[in-house]
């Protein structure tokens, strides 16, 4: 058989009943600007980081708002905090806080500094 260079992805699933919700709610309790976000990407458009590598700032809000934690604290080591998504964020939200937020909480519940 031929490999025309396509594979099958592997099968995902969320489940939001087992998933910890702890990290996006010590958020939403601070920065309310993260109830805004629609996921647009423009953030992740401007990303200095994800122009070099996989980060992608929409991503990781997406991880956090699913309680996907341990993704979002690998994919969170990325970031630079250099600020330029919050500069284009036509909705106003405060992308940078939301990301110091996340790490105060993994350290706050996980013991994990990020």
């Amino acid at each position: 058989m031929e490999k025309f260079g396509f594979s099958i992805s592997k099968g995902r699933q969320i489940d939001y009943e087992a998933n910890d919700r702890s990290v996006a709610d010590y958020i939403f309790a601070r920065e309310s600007s993260f109830r805004s976000c629609i996921e647009c990407g423009g953030c992740a458009a401007t990303c200095t980081t994800g122009n070099h590598t996989k980060f992608s700032l929409r991503e990781l809000h997406i991880l956090i708002k699913r309680g996907e934690n341990d993704l979002a604290r690998q994919t969170m080591k990325k970031c630079m905090l250099c600020g330029k998504c919050t500069l284009v964020c036509p909705r106003g939200v405060n992308t940078r806080n939301i990301v110091v937020l996340a790490k105060q909480a993994f350290q706050i519940f996980d013991k994990h500094a990020v």
